[in-house]
């Protein structure tokens, strides 16, 4: 899968059933040395002008579950949360 085929997809946490955010407003971790997908970084906070005010979410690739056509579906365990 092309990096652009994910772009715009809705980033879904499975047991709390809530929307996290979209990948391509999201950053992807990638280890440089083999080249793959460590975690996607997903910000929380809002944009005010050119201004980010909030946090993120570091959601290890291994949480990734599925990837559908519109979403990714992530299992998430709480006690793992890392929000910064």
């Amino acid at each position: 899968m092309r990096l652009s085929e994910l772009s715009g997809k809705e980033i879904v946490d499975i047991k709390k059933a809530e929307r996290l955010g979209v990948l391509g407003q999201t950053d992807l971790e990638i280890n440089e040395q083999t080249g793959q997908i460590v975690a996607l970084i997903i910000p929380t906070g809002k944009w005010f002008q050119f201004r980010k005010t909030g946090g993120e979410i570091r959601v290890p690739w291994k949480y990734v579950k599925k990837i559908g056509t519109d979403m990714i579906i992530i299992d998430f365990p709480e006690d793992e949360f890392n929000q910064s």
